[in-house]
């Protein structure tokens, strides 16, 4: 059960850095440049999903392997989320197309950049907690 916490707690904190990071490169422009119609307000209603669906995401560190590098673990975790985001969010939820590219071109790159935050931040923490 603590594993299963803590992993929840790294998954939110993950999340947290990572809405924090895309929210940054909205708010200064950063997504604009790469023409990346992407800017969304910091508020509630768009930070708590992303940080609940961030602490479930989390729960994939349970799985038993690589538990000694934890860093590339967390970098190869985060591409689930990034594929459900560019194959299933964007194209069938958002009606963004596939990859998010009615977005922007570069929609994919900064999608896996800022999930590679969160599974690294994430991996961080737990590594942390031991």
């Amino acid at each position: 059960m603590k594993k299963l916490l803590i992993c929840f707690a790294a998954g939110c904190l993950g999340a947290l850095a990572n809405s924090l990071t895309v929210w940054a490169f909205g708010e200064y422009g950063i997504n604009k440049q790469l023409g990346v119609a992407m800017a969304p307000a910091l508020t509630t209603g768009w930070l708590y999903p992303r940080i609940v669906w961030g602490g479930i995401w989390g729960f994939l560190f349970v799985l038993p392997f690589m538990n000694t590098r934890l860093i590339t673990k967390g970098a190869l975790i985060s591409l689930f989320p990034t594929l459900l985001q560019l194959l299933v969010i964007f194209p069938l939820q958002a009606k963004k197309g596939y990859f998010g590219l009615e977005l922007g071109l570069y929609t994919p790159v900064l999608v896996t950049f800022f999930n590679l935050v969160w599974g690294v931040v994430a991996a961080l923490a737990i590594k942390a907690s031991r």
